[in-house]
């Protein structure tokens, strides 16, 4: 078997590790960098660009690039260009495939499974969504583990010793807590709680607001027609964010930003830290409350936790790390890097799963991993009333059965509505998937024994199969939720995938014989040139000949609609021109 890699799908970056002598480590990407943009372009030339590169662009090509896909995990969004649609996991899928290709090149060989990351708060639908792209991307993906329980993992692994955890993870586009006990060789997460839509694209969205605002008023211009201006604007906000968490205030400067009357306009603005807390205050105090109902949960008071782990690059603000002290009245642990220990605890996990346990430090013992449901789960009955099986921070995996009947006298079907949440009314829960139980035998009304059976597994993705008590017969039940891909769209998907990943093969491949071609042009073009009437005749006229003939194709040749077949045929012209220009180029 080979190795698993730990992939941490971020909504503003991701990083994938492996474990190699015992120890986690970050694989870099191909920019060099430890963590990779999760932005997808598609250039207009029919191009698919992945991170570093589709960050680069975004600016000349805001409409046609994709950022913060993380948030739309679960949903029906669709993003159309050229023609086609993308979902999420497709665009998911993409990000993954850049991580498998990266985590190659450095390990030496083909990844095939992964262990992949998603916020402690994702319900079933959006964990179901990532194992998808996963599917997609080509990796066989062993485990979901929420990311703060995988940064945990991360930290127990060099921090063996009985102590009680909270890992406060403010990432780009999802806020997660855990309370994690950490104990005798064992990491089990007593309490989760969060907001799947707050991070630090809420910061970056309250920056650019007020950019877009001083720019019209001091500037007489509103940028937001103008959608390069945008992209530029929104970059700005960012950087002006991240230089904050190091100094007072910082200087907003965009030159040529855009026109107004014919003019070029140039801002210079100014931004202190002061301002920007008092912009982002509001968003930084939603996380209070899921800190003290994941310190509820798990039945401790702040003054127990014997660490506090700040995970996500949001962490680094300083007004965020000022709240967790009054908080929990604990000084944060810098003992981690926010950036990376989700994907070293994903690895951690993965090579685990191929049966190599890990030993944590101090204690000799290998490390058990022991993980909660962030949700309830619950099922619609009568009077529209959400009736609670599974109740949130339960141990997984999990299985739990009940006995339900009908509503109506000689019903013969049952459309059980399974939700996920904590309000007690049906219609204030995500509904994440209908079953239909049919062929019931007509019997009056709570009469018939229908059992329904829930099985939560380690991944947290819920499975449900039914049994007619009554009849004796037992029914699989699938989840319907629209927010899904159906098998046949998974698997179109995996063949889009291959197929686009076969294009860019080709394109890198035409790319670099464009380039060798159009240099042996240049090379045989100056040195019958230099040889004058040295050169024979008659071979003078053969490579005249083959040049022209390599010249139309590498001219005509389309990188966005080449194929494998125009390739060869520029490769053998290319190898003829060599032929006959050997011995003299």
């Amino acid at each position: 078997m080979g190795k698993v890699i730990g992939i941490d799908l971020g909504t503003t970056n991701s990083c994938v590790s492996v474990v190699e002598n015992d120890k986690p480590v970050i694989i870099p990407a191909s920019s060099g960098s430890m963590t990779t943009p999760s932005i997808v372009a598609f250039t207009k030339k029919g191009e698919r660009l992945v991170g570093e590169s589709a960050r680069r662009q975004a600016v000349t090509n805001p409409e046609r690039t994709i950022s913060s896909i993380k948030r739309q995990m679960g949903t029906d969004w669709v993003c159309r260009i050229d023609g086609k649609d993308y979902r999420p996991q497709t665009i998911s899928a993409m990000i993954l495939m850049q991580l498998k290709k990266d985590a190659e090149e450095f390990i030496g060989e083909t990844v095939n499974d992964a262990v992949i990351t998603v916020p402690a708060y994702f319900n079933d639908v959006q964990r179901q969504a990532t194992k998808d792209a996963g599917r997609i991307a080509g990796l066989n993906v062993l485990r979901i583990i929420n990311e703060p329980t995988s940064a945990a993992l991360a930290y127990g692994l060099n921090h063996g010793e009985p102590q009680k955890v909270m890992v406060y993870d403010l990432g780009g586009g999802t806020f997660d807590v855990s309370v994690i006990e950490i104990g005798e060789g064992v990491i089990e997460v007593l309490a989760t709680a969060g907001d799947n839509h707050l991070g630090g694209d809420d910061f970056d969205a309250r920056v650019t607001d007020w950019l877009v605002d001083q720019i019209r008023n001091q500037y007489h211009c509103d940028v937001r027609r103008d959608f390069a201006a945008m992209q530029r604007v929104r970059d700005a906000a960012e950087q002006a964010k991240k230089e904050l968490s190091a100094s007072q205030s910082t200087e907003i400067v965009l030159p040529y930003l855009t026109m107004e009357k014919g003019e070029p306009v140039h801002v210079d603005l100014t931004l202190t830290r002061a301002q920007f807390e008092k912009m982002i205050n509001d968003l930084i105090e939603r996380t209070a409350d899921p800190v003290r109902n994941a310190l509820n949960d798990a039945h401790i008071q702040p003054s127990q936790l014997g660490r506090v782990l700040l995970v996500g690059g949001s962490t680094r603000i300083p007004a965020v790390q000022e709240k967790v002290r009054l908080l929990t009245g604990k000084e944060p642990s810098k003992n981690i890097n926010p950036d990376e220990c989700v994907a070293q605890g994903a690895a951690i996990m993965g090579s685990t799963l191929q049966g190599k346990g890990l030993i944590a430090a101090g204690t000799g013992q290998e490390l058990l991993l022991l993980d909660v449901t962030p949700l309830s789960l619950s099922i619609e009955t009568v009077g529209g009333v959400a009736t609670r099986l599974v109740g949130r921070n339960t141990t997984l995996p999990t299985r739990y059965s009940r006995i339900f009947s009908t509503a109506a006298p000689f019903q013969r079907n049952v459309e059980i509505n399974v939700l996920q949440g904590e309000r007690p009314m049906a219609r204030d829960n995500k509904s994440i998937g209908k079953f239909k139980l049919k062929g019931i035998k007509p019997a009056p009304a709570g009469v018939p024994q229908i059992e329904v059976t829930f099985d939560i597994d380690a991944n947290g993705i819920l499975k449900v199969s039914a049994k007619d008590l009554d009849m004796g017969k037992e029914q699989s039940i699938t989840i319907t939720a629209n927010d899904r891909m159906s098998e046949d769209e998974i698997q179109q998907a995996i063949h889009d995938a291959q197929n686009y990943a076969a294009q860019d093969q080709v394109r890198l491949d035409a790319a670099e014989l464009l380039n060798e071609s159009q240099r042996l042009l240049n090379q045989t073009e100056q040195t019958v040139r230099s040889m004058g009437k040295q050169l024979d005749k008659q071979r003078k006229k053969q490579i005249k000949a083959d040049s022209s003939t390599l010249q139309k194709m590498v001219s005509k040749c389309r990188l966005d609609k080449v194929t494998e077949a125009e390739v060869a045929e520029i490769r053998a012209a290319k190898q003829k021109l060599e032929e006959s220009t050997a011995g003299i180029v």
